[in-house]
């Protein structure tokens, strides 16, 4: 960790406090340095400092995933805020993904944001990094890993809290026969997901893996399940690209299913306003990605962290529906919902 170095204090005979005054006189009109040179942060009006820390952000995100994007806004627009210097990077990969880290370690940052999708394959990455003094928090994937990986902090949905909710939602809304669609298979947050709708959900619940890389498969996949079994009156996807692939897949098999998800972006906005989509769960992918990297910068400047360090800070369950959706269309039109 890189803390703030101490400030000089001048000591010595009058002439020198005389030439140490008259110096920084002449720095401050010439505007070419401050009266605390060696600060890097100015915390006392809780601005961002002049000293820029390096911060990089690794997730498991799927090159182009509008998920992702919003995550990455989130982070830079705490990053400029900040004064920060970001770089993002990402493999939906794990291994490939621990990889990165160790680039990130070799690269001297001096704060790590990262996602534990699968926890087990970051182990080793995530211990080189504090091994090497690097303070690193976790954000969206690893809410039940992160603290005995040793993370500082957690930002992030609890799934197997929002899965119960969803179920819940279901039998409010009587539907009899759920369809939960994995699109990433080992992926510990999305099958918390499902696990979590069907402890709660009164009906049948089902699970179907798909291969979220390839949406005409995952279409594909989604319209022969629901021809083969017409009882599924409910399909629940696990983001907001494959929601909207699965509205497509209902009117394809000719399906009376309706359509639920976790996650949003502008389109899937737009379709729940329809009501081709129910309801989306809102995690809100921007904030985490703005608290995971300011939070580093507080740490660096002011030794804060959120929680304790023993709890997750959540950022969701928020269930947006046809009645509430205006109230969050306007900021997914600006792509930070």
């Amino acid at each position: 960790m890189n803390m703030s170095p101490t400030p000089h204090h001048f000591t010595g005979s009058p002439h020198r406090a005389a030439l140490v005054a008259a110096v920084a006189a002449a720095c401050l009109l010439a505007a070419g340095c401050s009266a605390g040179s060696n600060d890097t942060s100015d915390t006392s009006a809780g601005r961002a400092g002049t000293g820029r820390i390096k911060i990089a952000l690794i997730t498991h995100g799927a090159r182009g995933d509008a998920f992702w994007e919003l995550v990455r806004k989130g982070a830079q627009a705490a990053a400029t805020r900040d004064g920060i210097d970001l770089t993002y990077a990402s493999d939906s990969e794990a291994a490939a993904q621990a990889s990165l880290v160790r680039d990130a370690i070799r690269d001297r940052v001096d704060g790590i944001a990262l996602t534990l999708a699968k926890p087990e394959a970051m182990q080793s990455a995530v211990s080189a990094a504090r091994a090497a003094g690097i303070p690193v928090v976790g954000l969206n994937s690893g809410i039940d890993a992160w603290k005995s990986e040793g993370l500082l902090e957690y930002f992030g949905q609890d799934e197997s809290v929002a899965g119960r909710a969803i179920g819940d939602k279901l039998d409010e809304l009587k539907a009899k026969h759920a369809l939960c669609v994995i699109h990433e298979q080992g992926n510990i947050a999305l099958e918390a997901r499902c696990a979590g709708v069907k402890k709660t959900f009164g009906g049948e619940t089902d699970m179907l893996y798909v291969n979220g890389t390839d949406m005409d498969a995952v279409g594909a996949a989604v319209t022969a399940r629901l021809r083969q079994d017409p009882s599924v009156d409910e399909v629940v996807m696990l983001g907001a690209q494959f929601a909207l692939a699965a509205v497509k897949s209902v009117k394809t098999a000719g399906s009376k299913a309706q359509v639920a998800t976790f996650d949003l972006n502008s389109s899937l906005v737009k379709s729940v306003q329809s009501g081709d989509v129910q309801f989306a769960v809102d995690q809100q992918p921007y904030l985490q990605g703005y608290l995971a990297v300011d939070s580093l910068w507080l740490y660096h400047s002011n030794g804060n962290f959120s929680g304790g360090g023993t709890a997750p800070v959540l950022t969701g369950p928020a269930f947006v529906t046809k009645e509430n959706v205006s109230s969050v269309a306007k900021f997914a039109a600006n792509g930070t919902r």
